[in-house]
């Protein structure tokens, strides 16, 4: 049988994947979840995944926990400004591992993108194609739970703030970035394809407000702001500085098509339309 390994498996999109490979039918002693702290993934263990420790920053923890292993999901890590040295040597464990196959969730267009959270994603891209493992790129455009998540205080405030002026965003649930995710490493002939993944229907933030307002039955705004104005309020809403920047940044970034998807790839590999932004509002209030 093939095994298949998941980074960050207790992260949100790391417990969808698993969740998206055991639906296709993956014996979950076929799967092993790499995770930091075991203590928190009882649950995947009481379903008889394989749970294995280990981190980015640890390469022995990285060859034990390949051990065996024939497939690699590899989920980014969330250590942003540390990820080149971090995946580096996923990169190498997963070459000294023999893995025959490697699908990474990179970023939509990650050789061109001019948004600053590219950059880790475009240097592990190189350092997979340097490696020579067969490996499949998943570029992943947003999520729509950036936006979702934030529905209390968005309600509270009657207002989604942001710069990305009439931008439009391809965001996608976790859910089918993952399940997109769980096709490819399950399957055959994706190594060696990069696939552009978002949403069917690209959004502006006003649109946003919009359907928030019509499934909450209140008024909400989108109010746009300067890159500059929207981190510091990022910044007064307790994210760190240099995180808020970066997503400041984004917006920016959006604003000029970056996180604009109009391959179809989410939904091909799907097989399915994209989960509606409407229903994913509406589960969110």
């Amino acid at each position: 049988m093939t095994t298949i390994l998941v980074t960050g498996a207790t992260g949100q999109l790391g417990r969808l994947a698993i969740d998206a490979l055991l639906a296709r039918g993956v014996a979950a002693i076929d799967v092993v979840a790499l995770v930091r702290d075991a203590g928190r993934a009882g649950d995947l263990a009481e379903r008889g995944v394989t749970v294995r420790t280990g981190t980015f920053d640890d390469p022995a923890s990285l060859d034990a926990a390949l051990a065996g292993v024939d497939r690699l999901l590899f989920i980014s890590g969330s250590e942003v400004g540390r990820r080149v040295e971090q995946h580096q040597n996923v990169v190498d464990a997963a070459v000294r591992a023999g893995v025959e196959l490697v699908a990474y969730t990179s970023i939509v267009r990650a050789d061109t993108s001019p948004l600053a959270l590219a950059d880790e994603h475009r240097a592990t891209e190189e350092a997979l194609a340097a490696s020579g493992l067969p490996t499949v790129l998943l570029r992943n455009s947003w999520y729509v739970e950036n936006y979702t998540a934030q529905v209390p205080v968005q309600l509270e405030h009657a207002a989604v703030l942001g710069a990305a002026g009439e931008g439009r965003v391809s965001a996608a649930t976790r859910a089918d970035l993952a399940e997109a995710a769980a096709v490819v490493v399950t399957g055959d002939g994706h190594a060696g394809q990069v696939y552009e993944l978002g949403g069917d229907d690209a959004f502006t933030l006003a649109e946003y407000a919009a359907e928030l307002s019509a499934q909450s039955g209140m008024p909400v705004a989108y109010r746009d702001l300067t890159v500059a104005d929207y981190a510091a309020a990022l910044v007064g809403a307790g994210l760190p500085q240099g995180y808020a920047r970066a997503l400041a940044s984004s917006d920016d970034g959006l604003r000029q098509g970056a996180l604009l998807v109009e391959t179809g790839d989410l939904s091909r590999l799907l097989g399915r339309p994209t989960t509606p932004l409407a229903q994913a509002v509406a589960t969110a209030v």
